[in-house]
């Protein structure tokens, strides 16, 4: 059994661990809400934007002129898979659960024969793909310096995704990402980026609607297309930043409360072996007496 000096110090040891989990929860909390309007905000963009190109690809449909981000290479041997987590951990299964959901994908599609590329945003991903899937990483982004996301970081990310489809390194592209619904709810997402998965998630344009478009088609679509993978990338990076901090509220506070429940069994352990350890003295002093 541990001695009173040693229950004291791990007493006070998670009291201190608890105070920490407690700051850093309220921390969580305060950053939770702007970073949820944030993700709220660029939803709807990113969904007309999905709309629009939808309507034009219609003029594109089976035509061997259509634009390679749209149309693809034709052909399926490459894959560049894009793994968005946190650069920070204390959030839980947050970042665990994202890397679970690419590695499944990345190993159906070694089972089918293809080449599969793994691009890492954010660290903690890199570091738990790096442990069993070293040698398909490319590159690691980190964003760790980034204190408020813009879109220019996104974009950033995603000129390289479209220098490498450029380059002929990958046929389709693929971004793992986790969408932000509620604070105990944080979804692992998968959105093929190249070529365009388009699916409009609103209602269709009223029956017998006439849309022109000035300029025209392919022109819009050679400057739609490539922002468009930066849009869902910087949405994205907007939906894990609020599903981080949702996380790490809900771990901030389990942890808290187990700190809570470790102290109460630790110090009725304590308050037990002090008064065994006084009865004990008490029996010592009387049976002294006894004796003279």
């Amino acid at each position: 059994m541990a001695s009173l000096k040693e229950l004291r110090n791990r007493i006070a040891s998670v009291k201190a661990t608890q105070k920490i989990t407690r700051a850093k929860q309220m921390v969580a909390a305060a950053k939770l809400r702007r970073a949820q309007e944030a993700a709220e905000a660029a939803r709807p963009y990113a969904e007309r934007m999905n709309a629009v190109l939808k309507s034009l690809a219609a003029t594109f449909a089976g035509r061997s002129d259509a634009p390679r981000l749209l149309a693809g290479t034709g052909a399926d041997a490459t894959h560049l898979i894009v793994v968005a987590t946190a650069d920070r951990g204390l959030c839980g299964a947050f970042n665990s659960s994202i890397a679970r959901a690419a590695r499944e994908h990345i190993l159906r599609l070694e089972g089918d024969g293809k080449t599969v590329k793994i691009l890492c945003v954010g660290k903690k991903g890199y570091d738990i793909l790096r442990r069993t899937m070293a040698r398909q990483i490319v590159d690691n982004i980190s964003l760790r310096d980034v204190r408020r996301m813009s879109f220019a970081d996104a974009d950033a990310i995603g000129e390289k995704v479209r220098a490498m489809f450029a380059d002929g390194e990958f046929d389709v592209c693929t971004l793992f990402f986790a969408r932000f619904r509620s604070v105990i709810s944080q979804v692992p997402t998968a959105l093929q980026l190249v070529p365009a998965e388009i699916e409009a998630k609103e209602a269709e344009p009223v029956a017998g609607a006439i849309y022109e478009y000035e300029p025209d088609e392919e022109t819009i679509l050679s400057e739609l297309l490539p922002r468009n993978v930066s849009v869902q990338i910087f949405s994205a990076l907007l939906e894990n930043a609020a599903g981080e901090q949702g996380a790490s509220m809900t771990a901030m506070d389990n942890a808290t409360r187990n700190a809570g429940e470790m102290i109460d069994d630790l110090t009725i352990v304590y308050n037990r072996s002090r008064q065994a350890q006084i009865t004990k003295e008490l029996i010592e002093i009387i049976s002294g007496a006894e004796a003279l």
